[in-house]
């Protein structure tokens, strides 16, 4: 999968993560904060964590979800550990 691929995935994860302000995808980048940007709460956050692991097929067991910042960091952590 491309790193476009990745990135437009991901935004419908958040864009389902933060159902509640769907409209900061609009502005939506790979330097957005998650949280300060995006608007994601520890909720959401745990419930885009899941939403990865299930649809890349991947597991955040050598970092925590909460080490990833900016859509980029979640981006090339992807990248590197999708089977």
């Amino acid at each position: 999968m491309s790193r476009n691929e990745i990135f437009n995935k991901l935004k419908e994860l958040i864009k389902l993560a933060n159902s509640s302000n769907p409209e900061v995808l609009d502005s939506c980048s790979e330097e957005s904060d998650l949280r300060g940007d995006l608007g994601l709460t520890s909720i959401g956050v745990l419930y885009l964590a899941i939403s990865i692991e299930q649809e890349f097929n991947i597991e955040f067991t050598d970092s925590s979800f909460d080490d990833f910042t900016k859509v980029k960091d979640v981006i090339d952590y992807i990248e590197k550990n999708q089977k």
